[in-house]
């Protein structure tokens, strides 16, 4: 395509190089600062995201009068996401971006995507049956992910506060924070994978709000792997009776993080003492940290459990942390250090979703429609995650957060020529990294789902 011939006013403040002014003007014509949408593109193909979730609404639409079909649009916005477009505005401008009409099997020169209007009224269509049938098309996706039935999954469970600035619903003041939010629940799984995202205010959850959460999440896990064994692993706030009578009914094992009791301090009393000793005679000042476990229940619960307390003791204090689990192998050290320690990881996987994909933008009044949100922003890192998984192992690709993939894959200036048997993309000659960026659309048969 031609250059915009229009006339348009250069951009000021620009300096001279080498005695030749600069002029620059947006009349480049079809141009995208986007190209790597066009790998995303390849990953959502694959994944069918779009299509589970449009598949779970109900579309109250006459068929004879739609433009935009439903998992169209809801590729639209999870490529917006990723993108980093996490702003529903901005579908105003994009959807006039030749990348993105590609992206969504569109010519560059065909009809524009859908507007902003008309993706504030998708987020408002799903009702609660509808965002049902949704999570349990996450938890589909997140089975189907695998290449065979695994043997063992881990589940990271936590709950994450949400900052809200409206009248939204399910909003309420948290006193730790200092102000109105969400707290929602997250599952990821030891790798990385989304599972669940569930909306609900700014206070800790209850026992039996966990322990419904798990019922749901396991049943649905085993409705498609009956014989997988399931680890969850979670902080304090989801060590309550009723979660522990529910693992152990369902034959869940679990590691949970327990709130320092007085009770529990006894236990442990000669175990600090003598480490404060040890740690004052020992020379440097290094940490030290020793174990103990022993089996103790707290009166609401309805049987005593292993317990295992991990004493640390440094230049800044003694302190002491307490897990409980019902896993009968392994030593303490061996639980804390390489089973539950792994559950920080899961802060990385929220912060990736939160800070890099924006999922704490749940600004809409009606709370089904902020959890629609959560549900795009998933999806959003879904493609992220399975793109970054194409990278080799040993790589720090593998490893690279997705505001890095975004900035080094995605954000690819690109020239777009329609013509009349083909589309060509013109890419930068200087662009760093052509080889990890082909290495990845040469892998793409390996994503499973």
């Amino acid at each position: 395509m031609p250059a915009d011939i229009k006339t348009t006013l250069p951009l000021p403040g620009l300096s001279p190089v080498a005695g030749k002014p600069i002029i620059a003007r947006f009349d480049g014509g079809s141009l995208s600062s986007d190209g790597g949408l066009l790998a995303l593109r390849e990953v959502e193909a694959r994944l069918g995201v779009a299509a589970r979730l449009a598949g779970c609404i109900d579309d109250p639409r006459a068929p004879e009068r739609i433009r935009h079909s439903l998992a169209e649009m809801l590729r639209f916005r999870m490529l917006m996401i990723a993108a980093g477009y996490e702003d529903g505005n901005d579908a105003d401008s994009l959807r006039h971006d030749p990348l993105f009409k590609l992206a969504n099997g569109r010519l560059p020169d065909a009809a524009a995507l859908c507007s902003q209007p008309t993706l504030s009224r998708l987020e408002n269509t799903p009702g609660p049956r509808a965002l049902i049938r949704m999570a349990r098309a996450m938890v589909a996706l997140y089975c189907a992910s695998f290449r065979q039935v695994p043997r063992r999954i881990t589940l990271d469970i936590d709950d994450t506060f949400d900052a809200v600035h409206g009248g939204q619903q399910l909003r309420l003041f948290n006193a730790y924070y200092d102000e109105y939010g969400f707290q929602p629940i997250v599952v990821f799984d030891g790798e990385g994978r989304p599972v669940a995202a569930m909306l609900r205010p700014a206070r800790r959850p209850t026992g039996a709000e966990a322990r419904n959460l798990l019922r749901r999440l396991v049943r649905e896990i085993r409705g498609h792997w009956p014989r997988v064994e399931i680890l969850i692993r979670a902080d304090s706030h989801s060590c309550a009776p009723e979660v522990l009578d529910f693992c152990r009914a369902a034959r869940v094992d679990f590691l949970l993080g327990v709130a320092s009791t007085t009770t529990l301090r006894h236990h442990v009393e000669t175990l600090e003492a003598s480490t404060a000793r040890r740690h004052t005679g020992a020379p440097g000042g290094e940490k030290l940290r020793r174990y103990k476990e022993f089996h103790d229940g707290a009166a609401s619960w309805t049987r005593v459990e292993r317990i295992i307390a991990r004493v640390e003791v440094s230049a800044q204090g003694a302190d002491t942390r307490f897990v409980v689990t019902n896993l009968a192998a392994g030593s303490a050290r061996t639980i804390y250090e390489d089973l539950y320690c792994r559950r920080g990881q899961a802060e990385n996987h929220i912060k990736a979703w939160k800070r890099h994909l924006a999922a704490d933008r749940t600004s809409c009044c009606r709370a089904t429609a902020n959890q629609f949100r959560l549900m795009l922003h998933t999806g959003a890192y879904w493609l992220l995650w399975s793109l970054r998984s194409l990278m080799p192992r040993r790589s720090t690709w593998r490893v690279a957060q997705f505001d890095t993939l975004r900035l080094r894959l995605v954000k690819l200036a690109t020239r777009v020529v329609a013509l009349k048997t083909r589309v060509m993309l013109h890419l930068p000659s200087a662009y760093p990294d052509k080889a990890i960026l082909r290495l990845a659309l040469e892998r793409l048969p390996r994503l499973t789902c």
